[in-house]
């Protein structure tokens, strides 16, 4: 993939799920083996081009999600190196059984991407919405999470994933007009976070659509004279504990930020590692009640979850007193 400006762009406006089809279509053209496997969403996960392309490396299994990751670990048990996609809630807990034993326990060699996950598609309710994904798989053995912070990042996790010889998860958050995060070239490594700001006050750990967030909130704390850390904390499994212990040692207080459930997210995986530290500062965790709510647009529903920029800011003001 060519990566420059204008690319970065291009990308950032037709959102990570489009990208993720794109960057399919370039891989198909050096890996042989490769095979994409969805669940009626070639359109929604931006493969149209691909399905068309190369149609002995697709196959539509149709709305049966279950079945998918059965058909997925047979063809990784025959040596291909097997994709596979549909939307969060329907690729993660409608078939965490079929996760657990084909990939978790039998280690069948799976790259599952999560489309619109997290609020994303708050417009159809939380039917659709993903708030447990990252919870749900980081108790099954064996499997990384990464979660890209937008397009670029995007392409960087899914190249990074087929080449690995872990089983992956990637989830993808955000929508279309995704907000640049990294505008420039830069080495992605599953498992190593990116500090994308210095700050001694605050650290804020964030992942996904969440770390442009933060980004802005941690701009509108220095105008309040706090100085604030911003982690990439792509990869949410395996966590990167010497981030967090470096943070600890500094800050004053450690922020997570993400669309997910409270419980069982980045949160709770930084708290983890963090309560065998000696030093451990005070933590706040910022993403969704542990409740179900009614829809709405994906706006509405980063206010009403405390997750805008504003309402992230106000938190830390408020924890740090």
């Amino acid at each position: 993939m060519l990566i420059n400006e204008r690319n970065i762009k291009v990308w950032s406006t037709i959102g990570s799920r489009a990208t993720f089809g794109i960057t399919a279509l370039e891989l198909a053209k050096e890996i042989d083996n490769l095979m994409v496997l969805t669940c009626d969403v070639s359109t929604s996960a931006g493969l149209d081009r691909y399905r068309k392309t190369y149609p002995d490396k697709y196959i539509d299994l149709g709305i049966a999600e279950q079945n998918l990751i059965g058909v997925a670990a047979g063809l990784s048990s025959e040596g291909f190196n097997v994709v596979t996609t549909t939307f969060a809630p329907f690729q993660t807990i409608r078939c965490c059984e079929q996760i657990k034993v084909n990939i978790g326990y039998m280690k069948h060699k799976i790259c599952m991407v999560g489309i619109a996950s997290g609020l994303a598609l708050g417009n159809l309710g939380f039917t659709h919405c993903c708030i447990e994904d990252v919870g749900i798989l980081r108790t099954i053995p064996g499997i990384t999470i990464i979660s890209p912070s937008d397009s670029l990042e995007t392409i960087k996790a899914l190249e990074a994933s087929v080449k690995s010889d872990k089983s992956i998860y990637i989830r993808l958050t955000g929508s279309a007009n995704n907000p640049i995060v990294n505008n420039v070239d830069y080495k992605f490594e599953i498992g190593k976070s990116i500090h994308l700001k210095e700050g001694e006050d605050v650290t804020i750990f964030s992942a996904g659509a969440m770390v442009y967030n933060s980004l802005e909130a941690a701009e509108k704390l220095n105008e309040k004279n706090i100085s604030c850390s911003v982690i990439n904390m792509h990869t949410i499994k395996p966590i990167d504990k010497e981030a967090i212990k470096n943070a600890c040692e500094k800050s004053k207080i450690i922020v997570s930020v993400e669309e997910h459930n409270i419980i069982g997210g980045l949160g709770s995986a930084i708290a983890e590692y963090k309560a065998r530290l000696s030093k451990s500062p005070k933590q706040l965790i910022i993403g969704v009640d542990d409740v179900y709510s009614k829809g709405g647009s994906y706006k509405f529903l980063q206010e009403k979850h405390g997750l805008s920029p504003d309402k992230i800011v106000d938190n830390i003001l408020q924890n740090l007193k």
